[in-house]
């Protein structure tokens, strides 16, 4: 099975460093960071991941705007989409599962976990 490449598109460093971290260390999976939404929508046209994760707060544009520009570009809107969030209450991930992202993985989260769930909502099998 090839190496899964995941794009975190989060404006916060902490974030992207801890999610790259646990993904790296968990899985070897590749990982890319973008700390913008336009950035990252760049990036996800030029490296087409496997997975983007997504945060839903950003400034200027934000997960679900960033959501929207992915699946309006012919390169980008098949790659599924996790949003990270710490935005839990069950009408805010109905309205995040109503647009059409492929799942929500709540902040605070254990980064070593990420691997399993991403797996878990993608059905992706971990090689041990």
């Amino acid at each position: 099975m090839a190496t899964k490449r995941v794009l975190i598109i989060d404006d916060e460093e902490t974030i992207q460093t801890v999610v790259q971290f646990g993904i790296r260390m968990t899985a070897g999976w590749d990982v890319f960071t973008a700390n913008s939404a336009p950035k990252g929508i760049q990036t996800a046209q030029i490296e087409q991941p496997d997975v983007i994760l997504l945060d839903v707060m950003m400034p200027d544009m934000d997960g679900i705007a960033t959501f929207k520009a992915l699946q309006s570009h012919p390169e980008t809107k098949h790659i599924p989409v996790i949003f990270l969030t710490a935005k839990a209450q069950t009408s805010e991930k109905r309205q995040f599962n109503d647009l059409g992202v492929s799942g929500v993985i709540t902040k605070p989260f254990n980064s070593l976990d990420l691997p399993d769930q991403i797996a878990k909502i993608l059905h992706w099998q971990l090689q041990s």
